[in-house]
């Protein structure tokens, strides 16, 4: 193996995998270690690396062939597909150890892990060697002294842990997409997945909420306090809130709701009062609306907004005042392929597409399905019996709902090895 002999795991987290040709196969995720009997360094076994639609792997450390700053490189292309599952007398070194509680051992002072190291020794063999822990203190103001320490002169690594924080186990994860993260809380145990997951600050843990399956989003929610359970609804998305929101008893609803500022609740309420399976029900209440008399420019503008999904991006929705659905009288539609080819003092009035009807709340998914296929579309418009837009369906709200209920969740997939390349 062509790299240095001692690597921080945390550090390895996140690097793209790549083959012998140089093609990347997913990115490390964790590293897993094998206990031994005393006090003896932990003998690393493999990284756990995480593939395209978010399958976790094994790769035995053997088949890597390097560690740079910057990539893991395999010695082969051939790879065990099977959804990697910790076993017995295995320790996953970032998801186990970062933020855990521990004591050093000459002086009994507390600290908490910020990282680990594993460092090959003369046969080659990789093992936990070093642990880098910062010393807690009682002043909030300052923070402890960072000290490296040989693994058996800090106790408490092993075993259940006693108190575990989530900051550096966050700060590893910082960079990932909610839909990545939230894979990744799947894969810890339940009481790790809620500690970690009431870390985020609210916005972000709304953003992942909205990519984990429903009885994970109602573990996560459940164990968070009334107040901030509803501050984190109202970050998410109203169709979204409405989904978790079914999920849970109807006393719940209502506390949630009421606890929830007025104007975020309300669609919320509106969203929960359709059928199941009809478009009032897969909607967003909150697609771009803008009135006739806006620009082509000014609608580009706010399609660049970064906060908004391609699918709402994809189309301009115009109608009479006010602009917050239900809005005035739905005029049509314009999709951004067409505001791009039209002059930017053009008014959306000129260029307003009407020739598809919209939908009604009530109509069936199925109904839905068909229509947007026949049309290739990626959102159609939902208005009520005075023609008011209440909302529109698009492509990703059809597809959540196709799926089965369980689409989320981790497959158990057998096992398989598949040659990657050649």
């Amino acid at each position: 193996m062509t790299t240095a002999t001692r690597v921080y795991v945390a550090r390895v987290a996140g690097l793209p995998v790549f083959d012998p040709n140089g093609d990347q196969v997913g990115r490390v995720r964790d590293a897993v270690a094998r206990l031994r009997g005393g006090n003896q360094p932990p003998r690393v076994v493999g990284l756990v690396a995480e593939m395209p639609l978010r399958r976790r792997i094994f790769l035995p450390i053997g088949r890597v062939t390097a560690i740079e700053p910057d990539s893991v490189v395999l010695s082969t292309g051939t790879l065990n597909l099977r959804r990697f599952e910790k076993r017995a007398g295995e320790l996953l070194v970032l998801e186990e150890l970062l933020d855990r509680r521990v004591t050093i051992v000459e002086d009994g002072r507390p600290a908490t892990v910020v990282d680990v190291a594993m460092e090959a020794d003369r046969a080659g063999e990789w093992l936990l060697t070093r642990v880098a822990v910062r010393e807690v203190t009682s002043r909030l103001t300052r923070r402890g002294h960072l000290n490296q320490l040989a693994w058996g002169e800090v106790s408490g690594l092993i075993g259940a842990a006693q108190q575990q924080g989530a900051a550096n186990l966050l700060a590893v994860l910082d960079n990932m997409r909610p839909a990545d993260l939230a894979n990744v809380l799947q894969d810890l145990s339940d009481s790790r997945r809620v500690e970690v997951a009431t870390a985020l600050d609210d916005e972000r843990l709304a953003d992942v909420l909205e990519e984990l399956p429903e009885h994970d989003q109602v573990e996560i929610i459940a164990a968070l306090e009334p107040e901030r359970a509803a501050d984190v609804l109202e970050e998410m998305d109203p169709d979204d809130a409405a989904d978790l929101l079914a999920e849970l008893p109807k006393s719940d609803q209502e506390v949630l709701l009421d606890l929830m500022q007025p104007e975020e609740a309300d669609p919320v309420r509106r969203l929960l009062d359709y059928l199941p399976g009809t478009a009032g029900s897969v909607m967003t209440s909150e697609p771009i609306v803008l009135p006739p008399d806006a620009t082509v420019a000014e609608a580009l503008a706010r399609i660049r907004e970064p906060q908004l999904s391609p699918a709402v991006a994809a189309q301009v929705f115009v109608a009479r005042p006010p602009m917050a659905t239900p809005t005035g009288r739905y005029l049509g539609a314009v999709h951004f392929q067409r505001l791009l080819r039209e002059p930017p003092a053009e008014l959306l009035g000129g260029v307003v597409v009407n020739d598809i009807d919209p939908l009604d709340p009530d109509t069936p998914l199925p109904e839905i399905t068909r229509r947007m296929a026949t049309y290739n579309l990626v959102s159609l418009a939902v208005v009520d019996e005075n023609d008011r837009l209440v909302g529109a369906v698009t492509v990703d709200d059809v597809l959540d709902h196709l799926l089965p209920r369980d689409w989320r969740d981790r497959d158990q997939e057998p096992m398989t090895v598949r040659q990657i390349h050649g």
